[in-house]
């Protein structure tokens, strides 16, 4: 598994996840091969740090060229600031689980 990590700054006003430009951006992406999932956590005043994960190194490489398009007409309109790409790499650790279990 590998993943980009990302920080970008949006305009605060509305939540990112309930943006349309940021939805119809994830479901593109989410169209990509090997796209694994995003999470995104809010860090404050429009500050978001982003960590896309993808099952191969070739996918993660290949979605950079071609999701760029939609990152130039529905991401860059709505970012207060350049984003800042702290990384890509293969993932080391990963312990996710969305739902969990209720204990008896």
């Amino acid at each position: 598994m590998f993943a980009v990590i990302r920080e970008t700054t949006y305009r605060a006003d509305k939540p990112l996840a309930h943006r349309s430009e940021f939805k119809a951006f994830q479901e593109a992406h989410a169209a990509r091969p090997g796209y694994l999932g995003t999470i995104v956590t809010h860090l404050g005043n429009g500050r978001h740090v982003t960590v896309t994960l993808w099952d191969r190194a070739e996918h993660m490489n290949a979605a950079r060229d071609a999701i760029g398009p939609a990152v130039k007409t529905l991401i860059e309109p709505i970012m207060t600031a350049p984003t800042k790409l702290l990384g890509t790499g293969e993932v080391a650790y990963a312990d996710i689980t969305l739902e969990r279990s209720e204990a008896p």
